[in-house]
């Protein structure tokens, strides 16, 4: 099945939410499309809301606060940024930016006001990392918002897991259907704008497993139906089938039949084709296949959800040394602009 062309996730997009299941890559991807992305000479902002501290380990540098630090400049003319939202120092800055507190604000803090705030009151600490992306998104050089060029080109975000992306990203509206007047109202109006905006699209990353297709297929349902626009598929850490074609399908439906150039191949290397090497490694072929053919049809099941299809290899050093930007690489074959 055609999948459409990348260009459709990418043209005129600032926003790039990245999710995915816990253990698929989703912070290594999320790393690599920013770098892309940089590559482009753009002037690229990654962003992390779970306190993982995920870029910079992937990076290299020392832990990231609420204040951009840069990462990357490129020869184009690009720039990588960093950032580690934390709801502590953003409610703090939101008070002092709308309400002025100054001094005020500290004392909520020793107070216990502003850990209330942001780890017991529900839905809060979202409403707070969000708010801070939406500022990042939205910052222009002029005096005023919308006054001015852009600060960022685009803005990556190292987003929660599939399994409460829509939860996370919807909490504004339902902010505003609680405030229904007012400044709170009128800002989480403005955020779930923006996060339904076409310049925002949320890319679902995945491997070719069965758990993680599902959730997969799930997010990009709830997503949709959530009204937020749905960027690409990224299936991570692809890897090529060890055998060719024929000895796959033969493996597959009749591993002994493929007993013979197993047994020649050894003996083409010096090695003693025994009952027992020969039996193990037709075992693996078998098992081998096996799995080429669930991953096959895994991707016709990504394919069938007719976005933009992108895939990373599995990278045998990791994405030490120059992993992430072999990705990066990738990504740009790919069509990332």
């Amino acid at each position: 099945m055609l999948t459409p062309p990348p260009s459709r996730a990418f043209d005129g997009v600032r926003l790039h939410v990245v999710t995915g299941k816990g253990g698929v890559g989703k912070t290594t991807v999320a790393a690599a499309l920013a770098l892309a992305l940089t590559r482009r000479g753009k002037r690229v902002l990654l962003a992390e809301v779970e306190g993982r501290q995920g870029i910079s380990q992937t990076f290299d540098v020392p832990p990231l606060g609420n204040d951009e630090v840069r990462l990357v400049s490129h020869a184009e003319g690009g720039e990588l940024w960093g950032l580690s939202v934390d709801a502590k120092a953003a409610l703090l800055e939101y008070l002092q930016t709308f309400y002025k507190l100054g001094r005020a604000g500290g004392a909520l803090e020793r107070m216990g006001v502003i850990d209330f705030a942001t780890t017991i009151a529900p839905g809060v600490r979202d409403v707070l990392l969000i708010g801070k992306v939406y500022e990042a998104v939205g910052r222009t050089t002029g005096h005023k918002r919308g006054h001015g060029a852009k600060v960022w080109d685009a803005v990556v975000l190292d987003a929660p897991p599939t399994g409460r992306i829509t939860r996370f990203l919807n909490v504004n509206a339902q902010v505003a259907d609680l405030a229904r007047v007012g400044p709170i109202h009128s800002q989480a109006d403005s955020i779930t704008r923006m996060l339904r905006n076409r310049q925002s699209v949320v890319h679902v990353v995945t491997l070719l497993e069965e758990m993680p297709v599902q959730e997969s297929v799930d997010a990009v349902a709830e997503l949709s139906e959530a009204g937020f626009g749905v960027g690409a598929i990224i299936v991570n850490q692809v890897r090529e089938p060890l055998v060719d074609e024929a000895l796959l399908e033969t493996a597959a439906r009749d591993p002994e039949g493929v007993g013979g150039r197993v047994r020649s191949d050894l003996a083409a290397v010096g090695v003693k084709a025994t009952a027992r090497t020969v039996a193990g490694l037709l075992s693996q072929a078998h098992d081998h296949a096996e799995r080429v053919a669930l991953e096959r049809g895994l991707t016709d099941e990504v394919a069938a959800q007719g976005l933009p299809t992108l895939t990373l290899p599995s990278l045998t050093s990791g994405v030490e040394d120059g992993g992430v930007a072999e990705l990066a690489d990738v990504l740009l074959g790919q069509g990332v602009r």
